[in-house]
């Protein structure tokens, strides 16, 4: 494929549920479009792999594997700093920006579904007020998140439905924006969803049943490889006071068995029921992407991601 082939304004996502190969694919994607005549380079779209040292329970590709591919917005911000949509929106855009600039194209990747569509769909976020957050936040330390969110149901029910039970920040921030008399929130992909810039959005898919399987190893092999470790050397860093960073799976619970509230293989065990609950919530997100492409990624041989970089750059080319 010639470099001429690649919209000078167009660029490529790749996403898709944690566990299914978005980013070695990316890589080698841009290796590919290099030996082609195009430089290409990846923008991440992962809310934790934007944190300095959280490596393997993130499944960061190591810096020497990346294969001299330029990766922007990953090791960007000490656990202690909090990662925010709308931190991040401005700023991926500005780097996406920059490298078309230069004539080169911009590959994002990754599988935080509010991440990557506050970047590709033109969307803006909500006011805040930060008396408002300080009495819910001290709500939800006293009385649970329960009362919260029949709160949001009666005040706005569709975006109860939409946000994750489970993560009390966000049932917090909607039910801000609901008293603030807004409708919705940052948290929802918009009905009508319109593209900021001409996108190409490619989605990795594999079976359930194996995707399953896949993350379950996975997780197993992360304490193997040392998480305790390396979650022991964040909390010197101040990982338990981070607002963002101190609530990622498998960090959460690595902390846990430290402390000794868990026992490892409870804390492995939860790891697995939340990446596996996880992966769910990301696969429902993206099907409601117009225009997505999805690709098998079921197989991991030579042969089968030839075949989905071969797809990918056919895609790039049409």
């Amino acid at each position: 494929m010639p470099a001429a082939t690649v919209g000078a304004r167009h660029y490529l996502a790749i996403v898709g549920a944690t566990g299914t190969g978005k980013s070695d694919l990316a890589i080698e994607v841009a290796v590919a479009l290099g030996e082609r005549g195009v430089h290409a380079e990846i923008v991440g779209a992962d809310a934790m792999q934007f944190y300095r040292g959280m490596d393997i329970g993130t499944a960061k590709v190591p810096s020497r594997e990346r294969r001299g591919i330029p990766h922007h917005l990953i090791d960007v911000l000490d656990v202690t700093q909090e990662a925010t949509v709308a931190w991040y929106q401005p700023v991926a855009r500005r780097v996406i920006d920059d490298i078309l600039g230069r004539g080169a194209l911009p590959i994002l990747v990754g599988g935080s579904g509010l991440y990557v569509s506050s970047v590709i769909y033109d969307f803006a976020f909500p006011g805040r007020d930060e008396s408002v957050r300080a009495r819910l936040e001290a709500e939800a330390r006293t009385s649970g998140i329960r009362p919260l969110l029949d709160r949001l149901r009666a005040f706005d029910p569709v975006t109860a439905e939409r946000v994750d039970p489970a993560n009390a920040r966000r049932v917090v921030r909607a039910l801000e924006v609901a008293e603030l008399q807004q409708r919705g929130h940052g948290a929802s992909l918009p009905e009508r969803p319109v593209p900021w810039s001409p996108v190409i959005v490619v989605g990795l898919t594999v079976p359930r049943e194996l995707l399953v399987k896949r993350l379950d190893v996975r997780v197993e092999r992360m304490w193997a490889a040392g998480l305790l470790d390396e979650v022991r050397g964040l909390l010197a860093d101040g990982l338990d006071q981070g607002m963002t960073a101190s609530k990622a799976i498998g960090y959460a619970q690595a902390a846990a068995q430290l402390r000794g509230e868990l026992t490892q293989d409870q804390a492995i065990a939860e790891t697995q029921r939340l990446t596996r609950r996880y992966a769910r919530r990301q696969v429902s997100w993206f099907k409601r992407y117009p225009e997505l492409d999805w690709l098998d990624a079921s197989s991991t041989g030579a042969t089968e991601r030839e075949r989905l970089v071969a797809a990918v750059l056919d895609r790039l080319a049409r």
